[in-house]
């Protein structure tokens, strides 16, 4: 019966991308391969509305471009639906907003702007599905509507993973408690720690989130301060980077007896000069980036410059992988 379900489009007059394009589409197999039972029986015992966000920031269709920008500003959002009374008409994008700054258009409505084909989900659709839709268009996110068709929420690729990662976590401390009493009471903690977060294109509400995490891991398992503090600020640039000048990526965390990695890794569209890359104050982010805080250099060389080693291998229209490793013990 599941296979029953289908595309939902809402039709309209405009055929421009409704959503920033993420790019990036979730591959199951980052969270442990198709073949894993786990992952296969959350993946069918969630529905979308367990994941969505139910507090939708959205704007109506009178609100003007200048309206629109200002709210995605303060919320740190790339996009906004346009809906009234809970009706779906249409959404505004970044790409709408970019479009408007360039051709003066800031004080026109959204109505004149928006996109209204819209791709949208159904929230008792099962999880499933949602990866399907991720996979099988370029949006970084849905609207949700329920069985009325009027909106209740906003799906993303990251809530997505967020939701799969908990419950995976919850699955592995179950089976490590029902080890436990196996363990002999003079075995050793586990040698290396590893962790791993994915980092969403033009996710900026998200900009930071894995960097503060390491930070918290790191002061738990009791490093040395100022070791701690270089590897945060190595963190941060390269979450960074994968979010505004990349088209998404993963950053891990791998802590050693003698040293702490991170490695950041996205899919493209890779760099041609590393060197230029590396220097201080080159960027690649556009104006909407710029004016969200962002993208004032690509932060390469800060985090060259805080590591007591650094890699970077790219290949154009393919990958850019860096990798940064602290030494926990004096040389």
């Amino acid at each position: 019966m599941a296979d029953e379900y289908t595309p939902t489009i809402l039709q309209g007059q405009h055929t421009n991308d409704d959503e920033i394009l993420a790019k990036t589409p979730l591959d199951t197999k980052a969270l442990g391969g198709d073949s894993s039972v786990i992952i296969m029986e959350l993946l069918q015992r969630f529905k979308v509305r367990d994941v969505m966000k139910r507090q939708i920031i959205s704007i109506t269709r009178s609100a003007t471009l200048r309206e629109a920008q200002r709210l995605m500003r303060e919320n740190r959002i790339s996009g906004l639906p346009v809906c009234e009374d809970g009706r779906l008409y249409g959404i505004v994008s970044v790409n709408d907003i970019i479009n408007g700054l360039d051709n003066g258009w800031m004080d026109q409505s959204c109505e004149s702007h928006m996109a209204t084909n819209l791709v949208v989900l159904e929230a008792g659709m099962p999880l499933s599905f949602a990866l399907r839709y991720f996979n099988n268009y370029t949006y970084g996110r849905f609207p949700v509507l329920d069985a009325d068709r009027k909106l209740v929420g906003i799906v993303s690729q990251r809530d997505v993973m967020r939701a799969l990662l908990y419950e995976l976590s919850v699955e592995i401390r179950k089976l490590e408690r029902k080890t436990s009493s196996n363990v002999p009471e003079h075995a050793t903690s586990e040698r290396y720690f590893r962790r791993e977060w994915a980092v969403v294109h033009n996710d900026l509400s998200r900009a930071g989130h894995a960097a503060n995490d390491i930070k918290s891991i790191l002061r738990e398992r009791k490093v040395d301060r100022t070791v701690a503090r270089r590897v945060a600020v190595a963190a941060y640039e390269l979450e960074i980077n994968i979010c505004i000048h990349s088209h998404g990526g993963v950053l891990v965390l791998l802590i050693s007896d003698d040293t702490v990695t991170i490695t950041a890794k996205d899919r493209g569209p890779g760099i041609a000069d590393i060197e230029w890359a590396c220097r201080d104050g080159t960027s690649t982010a556009n104006d909407w980036i710029r004016s969200m805080g962002f993208g004032a250099g690509m932060g390469l060389s800060n985090s060259k410059r805080v590591s007591d080693a650094f890699d970077i291998q790219s290949e154009v229209g393919k990958f850019t992988k860096v990798t940064c490793t602290f030494n926990l013990k004096p040389s």
